[in-house]
């Protein structure tokens, strides 16, 4: 009997501390930026966790750890699926988005599907110069 009641009690302590953290997370603003995982230069290296920030004109890369890296005058070049041997790294699912900027230098950053279209109102495609609608539609 007494083993009964111990598990109920567990059972209600887990229960009020997973809707007491499901509140605190309704109650949270969203967290700026758009997550997603990068590598430079493109094509190499490891990729690495962070979040896409555009402040005003100029996107910047802030990794997990590590300095923030400006990406002035960044313009997407390409839109592609991860491959197989990419996909175990990174989310399957994900898109990644091919950019260069200004300096010669070049970053792929992997975003899930939903995050495409902001990723590409931060940093436009390199054929649109007039900034229109990056991803194509209407």
């Amino acid at each position: 009997m007494i083993e009964i009641v111990v598990a109920a009690l567990v059972v209600a302590g887990a229960g009020w501390l997973v809707r007491r953290k499901h509140r605190e997370r309704l109650g949270a603003e969203p967290v700026p930026g758009i997550p997603g995982m990068a590598r430079r230069p493109a094509g190499e290296g490891r990729w690495r966790p962070g979040r896409l920030y555009a402040d005003g004109d100029a996107a910047r890369w802030v990794p997990g750890r590590g300095a923030p890296l400006p990406l002035p005058g960044a313009r997407a070049t390409g839109l592609r699926v991860p491959t197989v041997r990419e996909g175990i790294s990174i989310h399957p699912g994900s898109r990644i988005v091919t950019c260069v900027y200004d300096g010669g230098g070049s970053i792929e950053i992997a975003v899930m599907p939903l995050d495409v279209r902001e990723l590409l109102e931060a940093v436009p495609r390199a054929d649109d110069p007039a900034g229109g609608d990056p991803a194509g539609g209407s």
